[in-house]
Order: C-alpha cells, then sequence, then structure tokens
C-alpha cells in the first residue's frame, strides 16, 4: 500500500485548483457562545456538488492512464461520491456507471444523471452496491473509482484541511463528519503534518459506526447492521487506506445519536441560514452534545449539502420534537358548552400555538361530565412546554403529558 504524505496532498491541491472551489469559513456566534470561544463553519455544502467529494474524484480520475479512461469508470456510492466522480468524468470525458443502493436520495440519484452517468440501483447498503461496482468492473473493464479506499481520494479530500489552516490559523479543534474516512484520513494527516498540536477528531452517527470497533481490533471491522438517516456518512466497513491514516493521526472518534443529528440540522437552519444533509451536520451534533469537550478555536466541517426536500421537512420535524418544541398533552376539561374554547384560551394565553386537536368521551378514567382533549402543541423549547404544563395545572386542569 502506497504511502500518503503531505506533498501528495500539496499536489492534489494543484490539480483542483481550478476545479474545486475554496468554500468559505463562517463563524458562528451561537456556536462560540455555547463552546465559550471562536467557532468556524467550514462550508463544504457550498462545494460544487453540494459536497466536499469532487476534491478527491477529480484526482483520481485526472491520473488515470488513457487506457483506462477509454474503459471508463465505474463507482458505488449513496449519492455524494457519485456525483463528484459523475462531474470529474464529464470534465475528462470519461464514461461512467454508477451503483446506487435502492432509497438512495432522489435529487442525488437525478444530479448524477445530469452530470452524465448511467445510474444502476443495487442493493440495500453502500457496500453490496459496492460489490455490483466489482463485479461490473471485472466483468467490463471499467475503473472502479472507490469512494474512500485510494490513495488519490484522501490526498484530494486533505485539500481541505490546506485552506483550513489557512482561513483559521489558530485553530485548537477540527470536527469531521465520518462515514469510510477518507475525508478524516485526508484532513488529520494534512493537519498533523502542519500543525501536529491541533486536536483533531472524527464524528460517527452512532447506528453507523464503524470505526471505534475497528480501531479497537486495530483493523477494519464489518458493522453487522446499520440505521442511520445520515446516508452520507452510512459505511459499514473502514477502507484500509484511511484506516491507516486515522489510526495514526486522529486524536479521537465521537459517535452522535439520530436525536442530535437531528437537532444540529435544524439549529444550523435556524441559526446559521445553512442547509445541510444529516451527515453533514454530524460535527455541529457533537458541539451541541459537549461544547465543553472542544477546546476553542474550533472548525466544524459541515460536509455536504444535498438533502431531499421532503427529507429536510421530515428531519426539521425530528428535530422540533428532539428539541422539545412539540408538545403532547391530554388534558380533562369539563363536558360543557365553552369548556373547549377556555382550555384552548388558556393555552394561547401561555403563549403555544395548537397543531392539533382530539376528544375522547369514551373511558374508563372519565366522570360522565368529563371529556379528555388530546392537544398537539408547538412551543419555544422544553422549558416554555413546563411552563405551558404549570400554567393549566394552576388553573385547575389535569394534565397528563
Amino acid at each position: 500500500m502506497a504511502e500518503l504524505t503531505l506533498a501528495d496532498v500539496q499536489a492534489a491541491r494543484e490539480l483542483i485548483r481550478d476545479v474545486a472551489i475554496e468554500t468559505p469559513m463562517e463563524q458562528s456566534r451561537w456556536l462560540s457562545a455555547l463552546v465559550g470561544g471562536p467557532v468556524w463553519l467550514k462550508c463544504e455544502n457550498l462545494q460544487r456538488c453540494g459536497s466536499f467529494k469532487i476534491r478527491g474524484a477529480y484526482v483520481r480520475l485526472s491520473r488515470l492512464s488513457p487506457d483506462e479512461r477509454a474503459r471508463g469508470v465505474v463507482a458505488a456510492s449513496a449519492g455524494n461520491h457519485a456525483q463528484g466522480v459523475a462531474l470529474a468524468a464529464q470534465m475528462l470525458g470519461i464514461r461512467t456507471t454508477v451503483f446506487m443502493p435502492e432509497g438512495a436520495p432522489i435529487p442525488k440519484e437525478r444530479a448524477t444523471r445530469a452530470y452524465g452517468a448511467d445510474v444502476v440501483f443495487e442493493g440495500s447498503v453502500l457496500e453490496q452496491s459496492l460489490e455490483a461496482a466489482r463485479r461490473f468492473a471485472e466483468e467490463t473493464g471499467a475503473v472502479l473509482i472507490h469512494p474512500f479506499d485510494h490513495v488519490d481520494i484522501v490526498a484530494g479530500q486533505g485539500t481541505l484541511g490546506l485552506e483550513v489552516l489557512e482561513q483559521a490559523p489558530e485553530v485548537e479543534t477540527v470536527l469531521i463528519p465520518t462515514g469510510g474516512g477518507g475525508l478524516l484520513a485526508g484532513v488529520a494527516l494534512t493537519i498533523k503534518a502542519l500543525r501536529p498540536d491541533v486536536r483533531v477528531v472524527g464524528v460517527q452517527a452512532a447506528g453507523a459506526a464503524a470505526y471505534p470497533a475497528s480501531l479497537a481490533h486495530g483493523h477494519p471491522v464489518p458493522l453487522e447492521s446499520m440505521k442511520t438517516m445520515a446516508d452520507g456518512i452510512a459505511v459499514g466497513l473502514p477502507g484500509e487506506v484511511p484506516f491507516a491514516e486515522i489510526r495514526d493521526h486522529v486524536d479521537e472518534i465521537r459517535t452522535v445519536s439520530e436525536e442530535s443529528l437531528s437537532r444540529a440540522l435544524l439549529a444550523l437552519v435556524e441559526r446559521a441560514k445553512m442547509v445541510v444533509e444529516p451527515a453533514g451536520a454530524a460535527a455541529v451534533a457533537a458541539l451541541l452534545d459537549e461544547p465543553a469537550a472542544f477546546a476553542p478555536p474550533v472548525v466544524a466541517v459541515l460536509s455536504g449539502g444535498n438533502i431531499d426536500p421532503l427529507l429536510l421537512g421530515k428531519v426539521i420535524r425530528h428535530g422540533m420534537a428532539s428539541a422539545g418544541r412539540y408538545l403532547n398533552l391530554h388534558v380533562t376539561v369539563p363536558d360543557t358548552p365553552g369548556g373547549l374554547a377556555r382550555l384552548l384560551t388558556e393555552v394561547s394565553a401561555a403563549g403555544a400555538n395548537v397543531l392539533e386537536v382530539a376528544h375522547e368521551r369514551i373511558s374508563p378514567a372519565l366522570l360522565l361530565d368529563e371529556v379528555e382533549v388530546q392537544l398537539q402543541l408547538e412551543t419555544r423549547g422544553a422549558q416554555h412546554s413546563e411552563q405551558v404544563i404549570s400554567r393549566l395545572r394552576e388553573r385547575g386542569y389535569r394534565v397528563l403529558e
């Protein structure tokens, strides 16, 4: 296995200088207040194709021989790598086939096709799509472009690390969303070569966290199952190339829950005005989970922004629920004219917004002259929800959460 060096990353940067954009580094005042020092967002969600993947994909494809280019390329991806490979191939005039798992986000599929790639759905997880891509390569002679397990891919992703150090030279901690590990490996190698004092942290979705067990065993270990909304980092087996770099250069791997991912995505939309996919919000999720754990200045990488609008709506609702912005109550009221109106007046006075109302009149727990009202309310958060409940109880209502 070829050894990756800082010189490889620097050479990769020259290759992509006119292809990938230098994405903005935006200071986040609300995260800075939580952490107690400067926090910066590295906005790879604004990169071409909506993620960092164009960096590594273009480096890999640009180094193919004329014979390899003539045979075409094949890739496997849930969407971001697919778009990066498809765009790079379009630029270089290379025929492309991409295998995607069933259920891959529709915008990612459409964008991949728009760049000229043929898309084939195969399997329910990335590893099954990757096996199909390998078979296709063997049968047709196409060159397999692995999403993370190749030195050119890792070198290309490492160019983001050069930008981080140039844009935030005082950085002390860098948090990076992590799936197969290509981005984390490249950035960690780069930063540690230039600033070994900087703490580099990889962040995985708890439902698809292959690295903790793999690092504990000293080699890549496959997950038996995965379940996460963060399709961009849902990888069940680390690659040999990134694993070695992560083992040697990364200080810590953290995991975040689905609720944390939802809250982070919602917060980025509301506070930073940034649209990201769940995988792209992983670094911010780790910050929100334990802000005191990271020495500032902190850079949190927003690794991608390719999210289906339907999923965005679901995740926002999930994030609001996780943040205590929805409140479900069962309230007993007198079954008399005006009873419901008086209850809703109290709810309004408490500053809550009514989303749904339902009645339950048949229950052994109710007296003959009572009715149970089921309310779904929108509140400003957990503290406001408690205030609403307290107000209703002070007014004599029997409230069950």
